[in-house]
């Protein structure tokens, strides 16, 4: 329809949309295989499309994108997608939501191929494929939840970066994997703890402290003060062992320095250990 109607160009509709028509189309092609009691032959011939469902999941973030900038700047297409999600059949839902559901149809033929797999016997015709079929298919699922946690990281990362400011900032986060951020006290030898944000990534700990609120261009971001080798990490827990409301501290020793980190939140301590210690021994196996 929005072909006919010449809403949108083609390439606002490819980069939309993307694989969705093929990936429908292939679908068509299993119905009657499904309906008329052919599993082996028609999830068999469904595989072959499977590398849609990889470029569908490698388009989405420009998808979301696409759809956000044309409902702001193209009246035509706003009108056209209210008009769309007004109907029925819709379900109240809005085109956003209706974007992964070739995703989320994947899930399920997983879950029937497997199923039909399990409950498949050797001696049945239908085994060899259908066992074929599981294995495709589920490797198919995997990689695609890869890229979508590959994409939420790239968020991430981007919203991270946009945290950090001053010279020292740029490219820190470059091609990086976030596993947790917050706000931890940094225990010096005399004084006063230190609040600071830590960004712990699975090769460094970023330790960043915020500018000033009255500070003219940079307020509300972070100043980069050290970045510490995971590689290089010896971990201890120091007290918080148990549960109780006193919170806890963790010792992290590096080559030249030691840190001290405090959190009077029991259970966030814990978080942090169990991340720093995947980071540590990520990098050792």
């Amino acid at each position: 329809m929005l072909k006919a109607k010449g809403t949108l160009r083609p390439p606002e509709r490819q980069a939309l949309f993307g694989s969705w028509e093929l990936i429908y189309g292939a679908s068509q092609e299993l119905l009657p295989h499904l309906e008329e009691g052919h599993w082996g032959q028609g999830l068999e011939g469904f595989c072959h499309h499977l590398e849609l469902y990889n470029q569908f999941a490698a388009n989405s973030e420009r998808s979301q994108t696409t759809l956000q900038e044309q409902l702001k700047k193209n009246k035509g297409f706003r009108r056209f997608v209210r008009l769309q999600e007004g109907r029925p059949e819709i379900g109240g839902l809005q085109l956003q939501d209706l974007l992964p559901l070739p995703l989320q149809r994947l899930l399920r033929y997983e879950n029937l191929v497997i199923a039909l797999a399990v409950n498949t016997g050797p001696n049945s015709p239908d085994h060899q494929q259908l066992t074929r079929a599981a294995r495709l298919v589920s490797e198919t699922v995997q990689r695609v939840h890869a890229i979508g946690q590959k994409q939420k990281n790239d968020q991430h990362l981007q919203r991270i970066q946009a945290l950090l400011s001053g010279h020292q900032a740029k490219g820190l986060t470059s091609g990086r994997w976030l596993l947790r951020q917050g706000w931890l006290l940094v225990v010096p030898l005399h004084g006063k703890p230190r609040p600071r944000m830590f960004f712990l990534f699975t090769d460094v700990l970023l330790m960043a402290k915020p500018r000033p609120p009255l500070h003219l261009l940079q307020s509300g971001t972070f100043a980069c003060k050290a970045l510490y080798p995971m590689a290089q990490c010896q971990l201890r827990r120091v007290f918080g062992h148990s549960g109780g409301p006193c919170g806890g501290l963790l010792s992290l020793s590096f080559p030249h320095e030691k840190l001290l980190l405090m959190s009077t939140d029991q259970e966030e301590l814990s978080r942090w250990y169990h991340s720093l210690t995947w980071a540590i021994n990520g990098r050792k196996n």
